[in-house]
């Protein structure tokens, strides 16, 4: 599925923000990335989605060299991306978003299927202008509706959970878990969060710009509690501040 080989990348400032970070992401998996804040987590998110380039290195998807591919280029290939911080379109409405991302117009069963699947009420949200006038964990929302409406092979989420509450943070979990269950394509996400990590089939940590560990669920998540030195990545401490 996906594979980074030694990705490395450099600030402008010549900080070294990872250092040859290699990991595979198999097919029909789910993967979480954690580690502590600053540690170049969402800079690996944004090489794998093409929003920026890798200093040196090469990524591989289904075995073909993407390195110099674009966003663009690689949401054709497909690889799906939600950012920390959603992206506002004026003068698109929550329905047309949700259809562009299907590649398809979409019946009101189908958006009101869609938009349900993140605490949404159709009624009130599809005709409604994707603007200022949503609140974040709205507009979070409804960036995770257009990502999965996609149906990418690999979807690539960055902490899916800043910015909303907990009501949606538990709903969120949900769709996730079916997600995982149903098998519909990999899932690479990006979080703190203990109830994220315990539904992933393997954790890889990213410390100081490199791999630190990375294996199973079951292999990984019980160091994380337990060494002092991954506080700042500690899913006890995430979890307390919900």
């Amino acid at each position: 599925m996906l594979e980074l080989k030694n990705v490395s990348w450099t600030a402008e400032d010549g900080t070294d923000i990872l250092e040859n970070v290699s990991f595979v992401v198999p097919e029909n998996r789910f993967v979480v990335i954690t580690g502590p804040n600053g540690g170049g987590k969402t800079t690996t998110a944004k090489i794998i989605a093409g929003l920026m380039p890798p200093t040196s290195g090469q990524i591989l998807f289904n075995g073909t060299d993407i390195t110099q591919l674009d966003a663009t280029e690689r949401a054709k290939a497909g690889i799906g991306y939600a950012f920390q911080q959603p992206v506002r379109f004026k003068g698109i409405t929550v329905r047309e978003l949700i259809e562009m991302a299907a590649g398809e117009q979409m019946d009101d069963g189908k958006i009101c299927h869609a938009l349900t699947e993140v605490g949404l009420c159709a009624n009130d949200y599809a005709d409604r202008e994707v603007n200022a006038s949503l609140s974040g964990g709205e507009i979070k929302r409804i960036e995770i509706v257009t990502v999965l409406a996609r149906h990418t092979e690999l979807s690539v989420f960055d902490e899916p959970e800043a910015g909303i509450d907990l009501w949606s943070f538990t709903n969120l979990i949900e769709i996730f878990t079916r997600h995982r269950e149903e098998r519909k394509g990999s899932m690479l996400i990006v979080s703190h969060q203990e109830r994220l990590l315990n539904i992933a089939d393997e954790i890889i940590v990213i410390a100081n710009g490199k791999v630190t560990k990375q294996g199973s669920r079951d292999e990984i998540l019980p160091t994380l509690f337990t060494e002092d030195k991954a506080c700042n990545a500690c899913p006890r401490r995430e979890r307390e501040a919900l």
